[in-house]
């Protein structure tokens, strides 16, 4: 069963990139992401953030309860920051066991297991989170389906045009 339900989860995960590669503009792309992310990662939530100059900007989500979309955040203090500065995946398996998370802002929400993933290159400009609301080890299956999204999403902002002020820069790097 559990083959199954992997393979079902690339299959979305294939779904996902064909519609996100048929989106008209960068913000129907994250609106793809938006709409089936959860289902391709297993994850209870998952937000996409993008750069901008100093700061990360939470433009979407879909999880079991509000996260932080609508906010900015110092890029240098959060985890979704440190990976695209860093470019590279970070694995929070337990939130409270890792002094990148700043845990004024997690606690109080459903959040206890994380990962988050740079999207562009050769310098990101964004990030794909995902959020579990229990504590445990992620396994290997999901970081590779977030990683592969994570690319996916990253190619086709690289060619997709931006049509509103929402997501402008995730183009390019600040």
């Amino acid at each position: 069963m559990a083959q199954i339900a992997y393979l079902q989860r690339w299959n979305a995960l294939h779904d996902t990139i064909a519609r996100m590669q048929g989106a008209r503009s960068v913000e129907g792309a994250i609106e793809v992401v938006q709409e089936t992310a959860r289902h391709v990662t297993g994850a209870d939530g998952v937000c996409v953030i993008r750069r901008i100059g100093d700061e990360v900007a939470y433009i979407a989500e879909d999880a079991i309860s509000p996260l932080w979309t609508g906010q900015q955040f110092p890029i240098d203090s959060c985890v979704s920051g440190l990976a695209i500065l860093h470019n590279r995946p970070i694995v929070i398996p337990d939130i409270e066991h890792d002094a990148r998370v700043p845990l004024n802002l997690y606690l109080s929400t459903f959040v206890r297991s994380m990962a988050m993933f740079p999207v562009g290159m050769p310098v990101p400009t964004a990030a794909i989170g995902a959020y579990w609301r229990s504590r445990h080890d992620i396994d290997g299956r999901s970081i590779m389906l977030l990683s592969a999204l994570a690319r996916a999403l990253g190619t086709v902002l690289q060619i997709l045009p931006a049509t509103g002020s929402a997501v402008p820069e995730l183009r390019r790097a600040s």
